[in-house]
């Protein structure tokens, strides 16, 4: 006992300095432990993201590629159709050549009221087919936007991610099918109410414009543009959207079902998407995108029409020669995808894509 005591009494500074050197270690080995615990799971997490981001990526570029080479191909050609059958111009065309060949057939007001309804239609025609392409493309960039934040939802769910913080139905292909058939609402239920639109625009604007009167590539652009402008000016500040899409997914998908299916399970999916798309098209940064895109467009239809009349829109020509040159660039207008000057020019704008950059961004971690 005393040897015990004499022990500590002679070693007591070096016990306690030795404890408190392994004690030490022992705490600083333990952090390091946690600290490499949490960098191995920072990277497993790491990781996972990545391999989430990488299969929604394909999932999504899957579902663009769907959208290039089908469903906007499909909805330009059907809107190329649907635009021959409400603003058909050839019954005018024939009496005024029937005119021309027999000239005591038509009165001089009667021909020029044909010659008037030709203008006025014409540039109708024009607008109508510049306004929906453009629409219509990015629309269903829309489209594959937000299909690709229910891919990312449904990507990351699958994989077990610890960031999801919705609690979703997962998006199927039925759907996702429904949603990009959307895209023929225009077709189907916007087109009749949108010529009428942009006739009565077209009216207003073209009323104290003579036959006679020179165009030049200035006054185009800026008749044009008038039109534009003045139908998208109509109604209330969203009036438009509704050409474009269903107010009511509910009624929309029993309109284009055949009754013995049960669409029942599938309405609110279709639905939510729907607002989706509505909410994206009604902001305030969507409006802007769609005022740029037209400006584009009109810039390219005027050059485009430079190019068909070798030049001479440049200095001017008189309003009678430009209407036949009007109604010869509509199919330029409406080519497919691939070939059309249009479609590529609003999709090569910076400010375009910097918004669907910032969209599908948003949407993918919101």
């Amino acid at each position: 006992m005393l040897f015990l005591r004499d022990f500590w009494r002679r070693h007591r500074r070096k016990i306690f300095v030795t404890s408190g050197v392994l004690g030490g270690g022992y705490l600083l080995y333990k952090l390091y432990d946690a600290q490499r615990q949490a960098a191995d799971l920072e990277s497993q997490q790491r990781e996972h993201d990545e391999l989430i981001k990488a299969q929604m990526q394909a999932h999504f570029e899957n579902v663009q590629r769907i959208a290039d080479a089908t469903t906007l191909p499909h909805a330009i050609n059907y809107i190329n159709s649907r635009i021959a059958e409400e603003l058909d111009l050839s019954q005018l065309t024939e009496k005024l050549m029937r005119g021309k060949e027999h000239p005591n057939s038509l009165s001089a007001s009667k021909k020029l009221e044909l010659w008037d309804r030709l203008k006025i239609l014409s540039f109708t025609r024009m607008v109508v087919s510049l306004w929906a392409v453009t629409m219509l493309s990015l629309y269903i960039r829309v489209q594959v936007n937000i299909l690709g934040r229910h891919l990312y939802i449904d990507t990351a769910r699958g994989l077990g991610s610890s960031h999801l913080v919705e609690d979703d139905d997962p998006i199927d292909s039925d759907d996702e099918q429904k949603f990009l058939a959307s895209v023929d609402f225009l077709p189907n239920y916007g087109m009749q109410t949108l010529v009428s639109n942009i006739l009565v625009a077209a009216t207003e604007v073209l009323k104290g414009k003579q036959l006679r009167d020179i165009f030049n590539a200035a006054v185009l652009q800026e008749t044009v543009t008038q039109i534009l402008e003045m139908f998208m000016s109509t109604g209330s500040p969203h009036q438009w959207v509704d050409f474009l899409m269903p107010g009511d997914a509910r009624l929309y998908q029993l309109a284009t079902v055949s009754s013995n299916e049960n669409i029942l399970s599938d309405v609110s999916k279709f639905d939510q998407l729907i607002m989706e798309t509505r909410a994206v098209l009604s902001s305030a940064e969507y409006r802007s995108v769609v005022e740029i895109s037209f400006k584009a467009a009109v810039d390219a239809l005027v050059d485009e029409m430079g190019v068909q009349s070798g030049g001479s829109i440049v200095s001017g020509i008189p309003l009678a020669k430009l209407v036949p040159r009007i109604a010869q660039i509509v199919p330029c207008l409406l080519d497919e995808p691939s070939k059309n000057r249009f479609i590529q020019t609003i999709r090569s704008i910076p400010e375009v894509e910097l918004f669907f950059t910032l969209l599908y961004a948003n949407m993918s971690t919101s």
